[in-house]
């Protein structure tokens, strides 16, 4: 029997069909060499190259590189990142061709870096941010990864404000920007300072496009001075002037106030643009002059006991601790009073800056005299009707 060697499926008892398949079986196989080859070209010409698992030893990854050979990359370099298993496709670059009995060599960890390199370029010229994260703590900074590609970050762009001392652990996944790219030396510097500062500023402006006046907020004193406290409030520093500390001797109230002690304040004002805020304390007590329009009502009588003369007035007391003033033209009639006299006065109106009661004597003598007189003449016995023309024929009488 003559074998057709154009036909090997006839040998097998292939269907009538069979012949149509060739071109297909012939193409693939064609294909699949042609794959390898493009492969090993890519492979031999030092491209990064995508290469398929076959085998993963104790410290090597093998693949296949085309033209039925294999060859081999550091298990190590994937230390990084997870292991491969057979059927993966993995990304390298050649690092030293093989010879009789030895693998040809091929490093994963540099064909991450070439890729990341690019990208790192890429994202430098856009301006974007980069993830990464941190390897290794170095003296002044870090070594930070970003896809394969190691970068230094300095301390100084760590941290808001900068740092003196590593804080962030290795391990640590962080945002940042590249702020110099040397691609003849392969240098790469970061800035982490650059985002938090980014988002600080958003941040804050969230806070304050929130705040209006006459909110209360809650905050902690940072700072005590002469005439201010500052209170930091979700990380903005605004200013309490001594005149909101409190209603009364404000000055005395501010020296009360300790670095980081926490406080509750009324926002009076927000400057957006300079990001500036004023606070109030004095606002959320109650207001001494309100306090006396209510106990006193104008041209009340009240007892007052004298506690101290001056040419101008006379400073008294009204119960244990209402001040009162009583200016010298409001005397009595008995001139100036001393020390410890008391007296009655009329109120005649409140001090709104020394939140005291202006009291006068004089009226409230005048209001009594009044008082008398009225009862005087309620008292007085009315005339009878006889009374009167008895009064009038004497005055004809004697006219």
């Amino acid at each position: 029997m003559e074998i057709n060697p154009t036909n090997p499926a006839s040998e097998q008892g292939a269907p009538e069909n069979g012949p149509a398949e060739k071109p297909e079986e012939e193409l693939s196989m064609a294909d699949l060499l042609k794959s390898e080859e493009q492969v090993a070209q890519k492979v031999n010409s030092r491209d990064v190259v995508s290469v398929r698992v076959v085998q993963v030893t104790a410290d090597l990854v093998l693949v296949d590189i085309g033209e039925k050979k294999e060859g081999a990359i550091p298990l190590a370099d994937f230390s990084d990142e997870k292991a491969p298993v057979p059927g993966d496709e993995v990304q390298a670059v050649l690092d030293k061709k093989g010879g009789e009995g030895r693998y040809t060599m091929l490093s994963h960890r540099r064909a991450r870096e070439r890729a990341a390199w690019e990208m790192v370029k890429t994202l430098s010229e856009a301006k974007e941010r980069v993830k990464g994260k941190v390897v290794e703590t170095v003296k002044g900074g870090y070594i930070v990864d970003i896809s394969g590609l190691r970068a230094f970050m300095p301390l100084s762009l760590s941290e808001l404000g900068g740092a003196h001392r590593h804080y962030l652990p290795v391990n640590a996944k962080i945002k940042f920007y590249i702020t110099d790219l040397n691609e003849k030396d392969r240098k790469v510097v970061v800035s982490r300072r650059q985002v938090l500062e980014e988002d600080e500023k958003q941040r804050r402006g969230e806070v304050l496009a929130e705040l209006a006046p006459g909110n209360v907020v809650r905050g902690v004193v940072s700072k005590v001075t002469e005439d201010a406290l500052l209170v930091r409030f979700q990380g903005i520093e605004g200013s309490v002037s001594v005149e909101e500390v409190a209603w009364r001797n404000p000055q005395e109230a501010l020296k009360s106030y300790k670095r980081g002690q926490r406080v509750k304040c009324r926002v009076l004002s927000v400057d957006r643009e300079k990001e500036k805020i004023a606070f109030g304390m004095k606002q959320l007590m109650p207001n001494p002059v309100d306090m006396l329009k209510r106990r006193f009502a104008r041209y009340a009588r009240v007892k007052a006991k004298v506690v101290s003369v001056a040419p101008e007035g006379a400073l008294a007391k009204v119960g244990e601790n209402t001040e009162a003033w009583i200016p010298a033209e409001n005397y009595g009639a008995e001139g100036a009073p001393k020390e410890a006299q008391e007296l009655g006065g009329l109120v005649v109106a409140i001090d709104h800056e020394k939140y005291r009661l202006i009291l006068s004597v004089k009226r409230a003598e005048e209001m009594e005299d009044r008082k008398r007189m009225a009862q005087y003449l309620k008292g007085a016995p009315s005339l009878t009707l006889g009374q009167i023309l008895l009064e009038n024929s004497e005055d004809e009488g004697e006219l």
